[in-house]
């Protein structure tokens, strides 16, 4: 199965230098600056909160291109599959109805619009992010071929940009680069929450 690019987008200078110092020599991502529609992707990435409210930020971005009715279906498949709340750490593909971007992946980086900054959430929710389109592919076959991803937990979420990068290049390593987190004791755990809380080693 061919792989995925991922195109990280955003519109400052600050977060894709970071992703471009934390992702050099990945070929399979993409840093820039620019719109996220500014590259013709198959999905887009929605940082959502864990409720589907899509009226802020990016997500409101979303809901002016799609439609208003995105934000409606998004919160009944959240409803119906998730008791209402999609958790942080889980990613859901639906679809938009658009043809030039068919597919919306729906990544949750906060319950409520409160700082995430000392957080793992932009790790958790990437990594998420991931694993759905490998199994939404699994499903469909070369459905998705190109996703373009906007910074996970930095807008309202305040998550400094070098901490947002390194969390994104740690969930890649684990789901694309074939080194998953195997801690053998919860000890390991801590040593991992606490080095991708900094920009470097």
């Amino acid at each position: 199965m061919a792989g995925v690019t991922y195109h990280l987008r955003d519109r400052g200078g600050e977060l894709t230098a970071a992703w471009q110092r934390h992702f050099g020599g990945v070929s399979d991502v993409v840093p820039a600056t620019g719109d996220i529609f500014g590259v013709a992707v198959n999905a887009v990435v929605s940082p959502a909160n864990c409720f589907g409210f899509m009226n802020g930020g990016i997500d409101r971005v979303y809901s002016e291109r799609f439609g208003w009715h995105i934000q409606d279906q998004l919160r009944e498949i959240i409803r119906r599959d998730w008791d209402g709340e999609l958790p942080i750490g889980l990613a859901l593909v639906m679809e938009t109805g658009s043809a030039d971007v068919p597919f919306l992946v729906v990544a949750p980086t906060l319950r409520a619009p409160v700082s995430v900054a000392q957080t793992l959430n932009a790790y958790l929710s990437f990594r998420a992010v991931l694993r759905a389109v490998r199994k939404h592919n699994e499903r469909r076959p070369g459905s998705i071929s190109s996703v373009a991803c906007p910074g996970m937990g930095t807008g309202t979420g305040e998550m400094p940009v070098g901490i947002c990068a390194r969390q994104m290049r740690a969930a890649w390593d684990e789901v694309e680069g074939g080194h998953p987190f195997e801690p053998t004791g919860v000890n390991d755990a801590l040593v991992q929450h606490y080095r991708l809380l900094r920009d470097e080693e």
